[in-house]
């Protein structure tokens, strides 16, 4: 039966020092293997906090927690764990200072609206979630992508909006649940409608079926130009 305070088992489970030389290699592969898994999650993916903070929280909270319950958990590799983990830190964040480094771990802003319409090859590539998206346009008073001048996607996963000032606001794609929960391909009186999938503002006659001139999509919303409200 062990006993407490056994310092060969508390300190190395009874391991050869020798394998601390194992647990850094171990740290550096899973150190990058959990820095690349959040960088495909996206901006979105890690939003409020930043890929580093996320990697130092989910590697030192895991080599923190198993020590202190676990006795055949060794306290010198779980700190070595720590020790490698904030070195492998330090020498990420002071290669940040390189630009291209820094853009290729943290990405760049990305436009997501200009001029009242979607960038849809961006929208694409960011993976979107377009009902997430309304709501958080929502959240700044906005009901149509007309009083929207630029809405940028940051590299914190926050998103920065723009507005047109209420006299330049356009007629745009109206974003309230209702309205995106109703398009309709069938255009049954002339009107200036805007394109569900893209934001573009066409004027329509009246039709079975139009074919927008942006995105080749079909579906429409009856477009509004009211300015916002705060």
């Amino acid at each position: 039966m062990n006993e407490i305070f056994e310092w060969g088992r508390v300190l190395m489970n009874d391991l050869p020092f020798i394998f601390l030389l194992e647990v850094i290699f171990r740290c550096l592969v899973m150190f990058v293997v959990v820095l690349f898994s959040l960088k495909l999650t996206g901006k979105r993916g890690i939003k409020q906090l930043s890929i580093f903070e996320l990697v130092i929280i989910i590697t030192l909270g895991s080599a923190a927690g198993d020590p202190m319950f676990y006795e055949d958990v060794g306290l010198l590799p779980a700190i070595t764990v720590f020790i490698c983990v904030l070195a492998f830190y330090r020498t990420v964040t002071w290669a940040l200072k390189f630009k291209k480094f820094e853009h290729w771990i943290e990405g760049k802003p990305a436009y997501l609206i200009v001029d009242g319409e979607f960038v849809i090859e961006r929208m694409k590539k960011e993976d979107i979630a377009v009902d997430e998206f309304y709501a958080e346009l929502r959240m700044e008073h906005i009901d149509h992508l007309g009083q929207v001048k630029l809405a940028i996607l940051e590299v914190s996963g926050d998103i920065s909006v723009f507005f047109y000032k209420n006299e330049d606001v356009k007629y745009g794609l109206p974003i309230l649940p209702q309205e995106v929960r109703n398009p309709v391909k069938k255009i049954i009186r002339k009107g200036l409608f805007a394109c569900v999938s893209c934001g573009k503002v066409h004027e329509l006659e009246i039709a079975s079926e139009v074919i927008c001139s942006k995105c080749g999509k079909n579906k429409w919303i009856e477009a509004r130009n009211n300015f916002r409200v705060v």
